[in-house]
């Protein structure tokens, strides 16, 4: 299992992609998988764990990211033979080594940062393996062996009591997250809005984010980590996901829904498939229908909120996903190496 390495696994706070390995490695791990972890050396985990670089360079600014990248990634090829299957869930570089390998690769794509790094991909593609992690997320020029969308620990959220007083905006704060119209929603819906995350854009939060910062009806909370999580997201009237770009996943929606907190979302990227309007949140096209969803979520009925991602979005149905796949890819590959050999 190849992890990013922006964080440690599991993630302190922010780290979506660390999150997702650290699900999935450990519910292999309890089905009796043998897993060897390649990430970041203070990362924790039931696999046997390969470190190269001693934490991740998001957190100490000291570390050179290339340089830790490149030795991170030569250590899961260089040991390539005693695998049956690496699971890339890098991003684009370490493809770059898969065809000097004969172990199949399995690339989990979570998302594309820009359209530049699609050739990439595309070089790869007929032995990609490649996972999409939501259906609007499959580029049109790229091959998929499947969608497996993420899944989150149930036992770490239960729903909250009832409709909280305030609203939540939960994510990285950048002007693509809709934090600012966050603060527009809460305003006009006259409810207090907590910000929870890590500061991507300084910029963008200095000149619109933090003027508006009164410690009531507008409170800036920093990164929360999964001890303070579920009640954040359990206690909020609604979570407020007004994103300007279309989301691959977005584990704070089905986290929320996990407590029983409606979302309100606009209609962008994976939200169609995890939104159910009128059920679980509302699937708004403008800030003024964002308002109203918020005054219609006190009445959704939270129980079944959590009901509607319970098994969805459970990590278990994703470690089932996977290792089906991990079977169907092996067996391909020795089919491949059977073809070759005759």
């Amino acid at each position: 299992m190849l992890a990013p390495i922006s964080w440690r696994v599991p993630p302190r706070h922010y780290g979506p992609w660390e999150q997702f390995v650290s699900l999935l490695t450990e519910g292999l791990v309890r089905r009796g998988v043998d897993v060897t972890l390649f990430a970041t050396a203070d990362s924790i985990t039931s696999a046997r764990l390969v470190a190269t670089a001693p934490t991740g360079y998001s957190e100490d600014p000291g570390l050179s990211p290339k340089v830790w990248e490149a030795l991170h990634i030569s250590a899961v090829f260089e040991r390539a033979a005693e695998f049956d299957l690496i699971h890339n869930s890098f991003d684009f570089l370490p493809l770059t080594y898969s065809d000097l390998v004969d172990t199949p690769v399995v690339t989990t794509i979570h998302g594309f940062s820009s359209e530049l790094i699609v050739p990439v991909f595309e070089k790869y593609n007929a032995r990609g393996h490649y996972v999409a992690i939501s259906d609007s997320d499959r580029h049109a020029r790229l091959d998929y062996v499947a969608t497996i969308h993420h899944g989150i620990d149930m036992d770490q959220f239960e729903p909250g009591v009832g409709p909280g007083d305030y609203l939540l905006f939960f994510g990285r704060i950048h002007p693509e997250k809709g934090t600012l119209e966050a603060m527009d929603v809460a305003e006009k819906a006259e409810l207090p809005l907590i910000i929870a995350g890590i500061i991507q854009d300084q910029d963008y939060f200095e000149r619109f984010i933090e003027p508006r910062l009164d410690g009531e009806r507008v409170t800036y909370v920093g990164p929360v980590g999964p001890d303070r999580r579920r009640d954040l997201l359990a206690g909020a009237r609604a979570l407020l996901h007004l994103v300007s770009f279309d989301e691959p996943f977005g584990f704070s929606v089905v986290e929320a829904m996990a407590c029983g907190t409606p979302v309100i979302a606009h209609p962008r990227g994976s939200m169609p498939e995890i939104v159910r309007d009128g059920v679980n949140g509302f699937l708004v096209g403008s800030l003024e229908a964002a308002v109203v969803g918020v005054r219609a979520a006190a009445s959704l009925d939270r129980t079944r909120v959590r009901a509607s991602v319970e098994r969805r979005f459970d990590s278990n149905r994703m470690v089932d996903d996977y290792l089906e796949l991990y079977h169907r890819v092996v067996a391909l590959d020795h089919a491949r190496r059977a073809g070759n050999v005759a």
